[in-house]
């Protein structure tokens, strides 16, 4: 059910390549080092002045969400490149080899190294290993303690801005002992690094976080992508901006490395193209339902269930553009751990390339929203 939004009016918008409706919003996957595809896709959308209104994320997209909440237009891009900047400092900026299958053991390589030593303001390998820690501890209960992060995320983000700005921020998070999904929301929470970082908690890589006395987990155990949220709490006319971190569709795989790559992509992707098609599914059908209750004679449109099916059925159009991150052929299932700072810039620049296609399909998508049609797109190259 939709809900009202107490937020300040809205600045006013710089004209955009894309009619934009009241509502844009940007809805960021959980997936790890693949996260600095989606600052890519910001910048490409700050660039083509789509102005941002309400951004959703789980687990690293929670951390992009955070930063591009909590600071002013002129800062975001410059605190994103400042996180992922920092993520990828321990590594070198690898050539790139001729070969894939060198750059896919390079690509390994990495992925190993950040195992064993962490990802600078990310998190850190703990001294002592879980098995030997005091049950009940944190130290029990992970790997990597996510310390540095909470350091992090103060640095870069102003929280005043972000739970009291223009903004509207949700991230999602599990509840460890209930197993419920459950998302920190601006309109209803005041949010802080805890929040953050507990959508991000991913086992048993990290540990759990504690907010009011319960403890939560990364909520892409449940669901990978927060558009639920986003829908069942528009208001307005929207347009989605789903970055989806991987793939359902790829090739066959050919090594032992390319299978756990593609099952990781099948997990994840699968959760998201269910949530995005029945949902969507569901949209068209009361669509169809407004468009049937509007040519009933008003006797009949006027009788109590068709009043409460008419409500029931009342809802704003939406369009969701999937802008799609697909991997490289080097790539295999340690991508979402691999933070290599050259990983980091193709993955950024490959962002701002899924933009530019959508960019060029304005229109595509243009006259579904001034014809006030709820549609789902994917126009990124395959």
């Amino acid at each position: 059910m939709a809900d009202a939004d107490p937020r300040a009016t809205r600045p006013a918008r710089k004209p955009s390549a894309l009619p934009l409706p009241p509502c844009v919003a940007l809805v960021l996957q959980g997936g790890g080092a693949l996260g600095s595809y989606q600052a890519g896709v910001f910048e490409a959308l700050a660039e083509a002045s789509v102005a941002v209104d309400w951004v959703a994320g789980i687990s690293i997209g929670a951390v992009n969400a955070a930063i591009i909440a909590g600071n002013p237009p002129e800062r975001r891009l410059e605190r994103l490149r400042s996180f992922w900047d920092a993520t990828g400092s321990s590594l070198p900026s690898f050539p790139i080899f001729p070969q894939d299958q060198i750059r896919e053991f390079v690509h390994e390589w990495s992925a190993g190294a950040v195992m064993l030593a962490g990802v600078p303001g990310f998190f850190t390998p703990r001294a002592l290993p879980p098995m030997f820690a005091t049950p009940g501890t944190p130290q029990a209960l992970s790997f990597y303690d996510s310390a540095p992060l909470a350091r992090t995320l103060d640095a870069l983000v102003d929280w005043d801005l972000l739970n009291d700005g223009p903004m509207r921020l949700s991230v999602g998070a599990v509840d460890v002992e209930s197993g419920n999904f459950y998302y920190f929301d601006t309109n209803t929470d005041r949010i802080d690094a805890r929040h953050i970082m507990a959508s991000g908690a991913l086992p048993p890589g990290l540990p759990p976080i504690e907010i009011d006395g319960r403890w939560y987990w990364d909520g892409g155990l449940v669901s990978n992508t927060p558009l639920t949220h986003v829908l069942d709490h528009q208001v307005d006319d929207t347009l989605v901006f789903q970055v989806d971190l991987f793939s359902s569709a790829a090739d066959m795989p050919r090594t032992i490395l390319d299978v756990a790559a593609r099952e990781k992509e099948i997990r994840f992707s699968s959760r998201t193209r269910q949530v995005s098609t029945e949902r969507l599914k569901l949209r068209q059908e009361r669509e169809q339902i407004r468009k049937l209750i509007a040519k009933l004679p008003a006797e009949l449109a006027a009788d109590p269930d068709v009043q409460a099916l008419a409500r029931a059925a009342d809802e704003r159009p939406v369009n969701v553009v999937h802008l799609i991150y697909r991997a490289n052929a080097w790539e295999g299932g340690a991508r979402d751990f691999e933070f290599s700072a050259r990983t980091m810039r193709e993955h950024w620049d490959a962002g701002r390339a899924a933009v530019t296609d959508t960019i060029a399909n304005a229109q595509l998508v243009a006259r579904n929203i001034l014809d006030g049609k709820t549609a789902a797109f994917d126009l990124t190259r395959r």
